[in-house]
């Protein structure tokens, strides 16, 4: 049984195929209306989510599946004290395929270890966010038409930003990528990330100024600071307007800039930044459902 708990448990000619599907998906939405009939699946969220919830759900009913689940702990028996284990293996039962966000990094696999039914981790804390991460990178196929030879500046909270983890382990696999990682000494990207990054022998900088290599980036990944991720508010308040993305900076950058954001945002970006042709991040919100739509397709293929 598959389960997906890292965006490094795809290879790279897997995730071509799910992009292929996902864009056939796009084309032709009538041609996979009923593909799904019959099958359920559980949208297990343990903590908040609009997006990544919904497109799930949105996926499944799109080819004729039903959903079922929960949108917080509190509506579930986590509230009386159930284990997660407990609750996954009775969800199992009810089901042929969860999708789980949960705010411990980890427990997806404590989940898989349990469940009777493939396992999707939705977000686990700080630590990863594969769907996601399929998601930017169908994004930046359909606007790039490859990955290779790319310059990726990923901006904000580089330290607890789960699509930023994923997404850099996702990229690190195509030739000639480069990061420009731009965030405060306090929101620096991982050690054990930056590590990987060094034995691989990706080029990669370290910078607190986006102007200054605006000018250079293909892709802009711009990521909110996350409260919930904080421990002392006064740290919160101090770093979470560190980077606002405005047209008057987007003016720094070159034509074939693509500006993207996991979302939501806060005052990361200017709304004023939308009407921008370079700005691409309700491309990803579109693009989440066709994905997460070839994603389940290939993980219940392997169960039938």
């Amino acid at each position: 049984m598959r389960n997906l708990i890292d965006i490094a448990d795809l290879s790279p000619a897997e995730i071509d195929d799910l992009i292929r599907l996902a864009g056939d998906m796009r084309a032709h939405p009538a041609d996979y209306r009923e593909s799904q009939r019959g099958r359920i699946l559980a949208t297990l969220f343990f903590e908040p989510s609009t997006r990544t919830r919904l497109s799930f759900e949105s996926a499944m009913l799109s080819m004729g599946g039903g959903v079922l689940g929960f949108a917080s702990a509190d509506s579930s028996s986590t509230a009386k004290g159930e284990s997660l284990q407990d609750t996954i293996r009775t969800v199992s039962c009810y089901c042929d395929l969860i999708a789980m966000r949960h705010p411990k990094e980890g427990a997806p696999i404590a989940a898989s270890l349990k469940s009777e039914v493939p396992i999707i981790n939705a977000g686990d804390g700080g630590h990863n966010h594969p769907t996601q991460t399929l998601t930017d990178l169908m994004t930046i196929h359909r606007e790039k038409g490859t990955f290779s030879g790319l310059t990726v500046g990923l901006c904000g909270d580089l330290k607890f930003g789960r699509t930023v983890h994923s997404l850099v382990t996702a990229m690190s696999r195509y030739p000639g990528v480069r990061f420009v990682m731009i965030s405060p000494q306090e929101l620096r990207l991982p050690g054990y990330l930056i590590q990987q990054l060094a034995v691989q022998g990706i080029p990669y900088a370290e910078v607190e100024r986006m102007e200054d290599v605006l000018p250079e980036l293909d892709i802009l990944y711009m990521t909110r600071v996350q409260r919930e991720r904080f421990f002392n508010e006064a740290d919160y308040v101090r770093l979470k307007d560190t980077y606002i993305l405005t047209p008057e900076k987007m003016q720094l950058a070159g034509p074939n800039l693509r500006v993207m954001h996991p979302l939501p945002r806060v005052n990361e970006i200017s709304p004023k930044v939308d009407a921008d042709p370079r700005a691409v991040y309700f491309e990803q919100v579109r693009n989440g459902r066709y994905i997460r739509m070839a994603l389940i397709t290939r993980l219940l293929e392997e169960v039938q």
